[in-house]
């Protein structure tokens, strides 16, 4: 772990911590959007219609909002069965921990 945090803070600088509180907002936020989808999902009528794109909730996971949208997708059950969302959600998981793994490793990019 120590590794970890050495090499990040070669990569963001002395202080990780604004990238972390960023992180940890992003998901926050990532999940609570997730949940909204899924309300006016179930709601339907007017609410369906203003249903939060799966453009914009693959680029928060894209952005480090991942953890929630699989933690959204397990406890809200929403999204689960939907292609190529899970798919494409998928991919952007199997790219973040490759990017965790050169990171903890010290690869560079």
């Amino acid at each position: 772990m120590e590794l970890l945090i050495t090499n990040v803070q070669q990569w963001a600088g002395e202080n990780p911590w604004p990238i972390l509180i960023c992180l940890v907002a992003i998901n926050i936020y990532t999940y609570c959007l997730f949940a909204l989808d899924k309300s006016r999902a179930e709601a339907g009528g007017e609410f369906s219609r203003r249903r939060v794109p799966e453009n914009k909730l693959l680029l928060l996971a894209l952005i480090g909002g991942s953890p929630a949208m699989v933690v959204g997708q397990k406890l809200l059950r929403h999204k689960t069965r939907k292609q190529p969302f899970g798919a494409l959600l998928n991919a952007i998981v199997i790219l973040q921990v490759i990017a965790l793994v050169f990171i903890y490793y010290g690869f560079s990019f």
